[in-house]
């Protein structure tokens, strides 16, 4: 081997930064699919490129090219020239299915994938680079005017957060206490998968009146109208319910510190000597250097929110601490979420 080839062989490939740079590529194309309904449409049978290029109406140009990409990337399977969902994408991806989390993919397709070009622009001037850049109104308050659309948001969150749910229903010591409430509850499914899991716990799920029905039906669904309630609240201006535990999901993130560091003062005094408090995210790791997501997630938080930000579970223990809770730990859940757990 010649000095020259020694050189090469010890140079670095630059295949990781292709990869993230031009990432964009492979997630429109994943995004694209969720809107057109190609796993939808999948899930019913097995097709052959002929026939699902014509179901989803595309130009026989690319349409061999998209779906072989869905194939490369592990989105779909494909044998014998015919394509189907693989096992995961037909459970997530199917719009029929409960477990269906593509609203939030759909989100990303319609509203984050633009406002993220103005990455750098938030990153100069700290400033939320969604609908409300320029003084607008929040694209929250559009989605909590529209009954359906709310619908449709508030089913997504269920999906993404389901795992996380279903983990702390069984890994907190539940045993112990009677009664909690789900602070910023959406659909609802934190608070029923407690309660499923937990029959002799009773609950309520905290959140802006217009969340109401949506809980209700979510609950009727799950045969739960006994033991779970909605309690109407914005939890900046009223109180806590008074109950044992406090559970708080993707809430913290969307805040400032002064009001992540209020939420968790309510917390405090919403819940007896004994109470806890829950507390989960896509928490970032202590050493700030393995957990991508989130802290990709709060650079979304950036892009969406005057002044959010995600954090670590040493950040939030400490200001657990400050709050007056006297035990606190963090315990991984599923994927990027993790719990911090504060003990009265």
């Amino acid at each position: 081997m010649t000095p020259h080839q020694a050189d090469e062989t010890a140079r670095p490939a630059p295949d990781q930064i292709l990869q993230v740079g031009l990432g964009f590529w492979a997630s429109k194309v994943l995004l694209s699919a969720v809107e057109i309904g190609v796993f939808t449409d999948l899930a019913k049978k097995a097709e052959d490129l002929e026939t699902l290029s014509g179901r989803m109406g595309l130009h026989p140009r690319s349409a061999r090219d998209f779906f072989d990409a869905l194939v490369a990337l592990g989105f779909l399977q494909r044998s014998n020239g015919t394509y189907s969902n693989t096992p995961a994408t037909d459970l997530y991806l199917d719009k029929r299915k409960p477990s269906y989390i593509g609203g939030i993919l759909e989100m990303a397709n319609h509203r984050l994938f633009g406002h993220w070009n103005l990455l750098t622009e938030a990153l100069r001037t700290g400033r939320q680079q969604n609908e409300a850049r320029d003084g607008g109104p929040s694209p929250f308050e559009a989605l909590y005017a529209d009954p359906a659309r709310l619908k449709e948001f508030l089913g997504a969150m269920t999906g993404i957060s389901r795992g996380a749910n279903m983990a702390i229903a069984q890994k907190v010591p539940w045993s112990q206490y009677k009664t909690f409430a789900d602070v910023g509850t959406a659909q609802g499914d934190l608070a029923v998968q407690i309660a499923l899991h937990n029959p002799h716990l009773t609950g309520f799920g905290f959140d802006l009146a217009e969340v109401g029905p949506v809980f209700e039906d979510y609950i009727q669904q799950n045969g739960l109208e006994a033991r779970l309630r909605f309690a109407p609240g914005n939890f900046f201006n009223d109180p806590l319910p008074k109950v044992d535990v406090i559970t708080m999901g993707h809430i913290l993130h969307d805040w400032n510190l002064e009001d992540k560091k209020m939420l968790l003062r309510k917390a405090f005094e919403a819940v007896p000597a004994g109470g806890a408090v829950v507390v989960y995210e896509c928490l970032i790791d202590d050493d700030r250097s393995q957990n991508a997501f989130g802290l990709l997630m709060s650079l979304n938080m950036l892009i969406e929110t005057p002044g959010g930000f995600d954090y670590t579970g040493a950040d939030c223990v400490g200001w657990m601490k400050e709050a007056g809770f006297r035990e606190m730990r963090v315990e991984h859940l599923v994927g990027p979420d993790s719990m911090v757990v504060g003990v009265k």
